[in-house]
């Protein structure tokens, strides 16, 4: 009589199923557990998609890092055999001379590039240990100390702050009123209008950060590094002619405005289109334009979380024509409608979130359910007074 074994050990499909659903739970969460780069080698992520060190070292907030524009060869010539305009003419040789003197070619070093490379060099050579902050200091720091230093901090390090401990919260609850966090943001966030009365802009003010990705973004987007452009340049005059049909014409749905003079730094905003999981959303973006603006394209990062396979978790956007494919002819509002048509028909071949891909291909009522989640937990701030909306899904 044969006896039939039964084999306990799965496939490699499932072992890749169990690896991709668990990564999906992962990415569901409000807070992720470790750098989805370095996976907690280098520093501590706080909850963000990114630590600090791998975000310094492959999300620069300097917006011309990759361009290339610094002057790496230029045209030395030697003052002492320079004519100052005052000397009187000498002999034929002064002026006819048999061949000109051609000025040399001098290599100009580049400090600023090899410091920031060499910096972020040195913070991936070794891990980072966690920081143990010693029992009862937090709370033995006399609150008069705290105010002085809380004076110094900005909005998104108050409200930080205000999450350590009760006692700090009610120091800043007592000392930041609500009309400043109104302003804070209206300076963050400038193209979120609410359709309600707000009560309290501080629960506002948390959950439109909360609904940011990357709060380090959202950090550098104020910071505003601007290099020196000159105002007639060819960028200038292209830039101040998109805004103007941009603020004349807008597309359907779109909205962007410079957040800077030099026009260096935008937000935009994309509403979900109809018919979509995204429908009813407000999805804001931040645009770093470059120096070389429009030989090269603009950097485009959500800065609203949204549930896209070709979005990825840090606000990354998957799209050829603002990184291999860029042409002259591309504006920022056509950057923009891409983005926004992006949303209706996802390239799933291809994938920021090969996860959020595979559930879009075999499970798309399960992907409608999570996106609409998201988009109600996230993006609708400006219809929905702020809730709590459970995202934990049976995948």
């Amino acid at each position: 009589m044969a006896v039939q074994v039964k084999n306990n050990q799965s496939t490699p499909k499932e072992k890749c199923d169990v690896c991709a659903s668990r990564t999906l739970k992962e990415f569901l969460n409000t807070e992720f557990s470790c750098c989805m780069v370095c996976e907690g080698y280098y520093s501590f992520n706080f909850g963000q998609p990114v630590c600090s060190t791998c975000h310094l070292f492959l999300f620069s907030s300097d917006i011309d890092i990759e361009d290339g524009q610094q002057e790496v060869y230029a045209e030395v010539k030697d003052d002492s055999d320079a004519d100052s305009g005052n000397e009187e003419p000498g002999v034929e040789s002064d002026f006819y001379t048999p061949k000109p003197k051609r000025p040399t070619l001098r290599v100009k070093p580049i400090p600023h590039k090899q410091d920031k490379l060499a910096e972020r060099i040195s913070l991936l050579t070794v891990s980072t240990k966690q920081d143990h902050v010693p029992e009862g200091l937090v709370d033995s720091i006399p609150p008069e100390v705290l105010l002085v230093v809380f004076k110094y901090l900005d909005d998104i390090s108050l409200w930080t702050a205000g999450r350590v401990c009760t006692r700090w919260r009610q120091i800043l609850d007592g000392e930041t009123t609500d009309a400043q966090w109104k302003e804070f943001c209206k300076l963050r966030w400038p193209l979120f209008y609410p359709q309600y009365r707000v009560k309290k802009w501080k629960t506002i003010y948390t959950k439109l950060l909360e609904s940011s990705p990357c709060k380090y973004c959202l950090e550098s987007m104020m910071l505003q590094s601007t290099p020196p452009i000159e105002e007639n340049s060819w960028r200038h005059r292209r830039l101040r002619s998109e805004l103007k049909t941009l603020k004349s014409d807008p597309p359907e749905g779109i909205k962007a405005t410079p957040l800077d003079r030099h026009c260096c730094h935008w937000q935009a905003s994309i509403t979900g289109p109809q018919g979509s999981p995204y429908e009813g959303g407000l999805f804001l973006l931040y645009l770093q334009i470059p120096q070389s603006y429009p030989m090269r394209p603009p950097k485009v990062r959500f800065i609203t979380k949204i549930f896209h396979p070709n979005i990825s978790r840090h606000g990354d956007v998957g799209l050829d024509s603002i990184h291999h494919n860029w042409s002259l002819a591309l504006t920022i509002s056509k950057v923009l409608i891409s983005i926004q048509s992006l949303l209706t028909d996802p390239y799933c071949f291809v994938c920021m979130e090969p996860e959020i891909g595979k559930l879009y291909l075999t499970e798309r009522e399960q992907f409608n359910k999570v996106a609409k989640l998201w988009t109600w937990k996230y993006a609708m701030h400006d219809f929905l007074f702020p809730m709590n909306i459970d995202l934990n899904a049976e995948l």
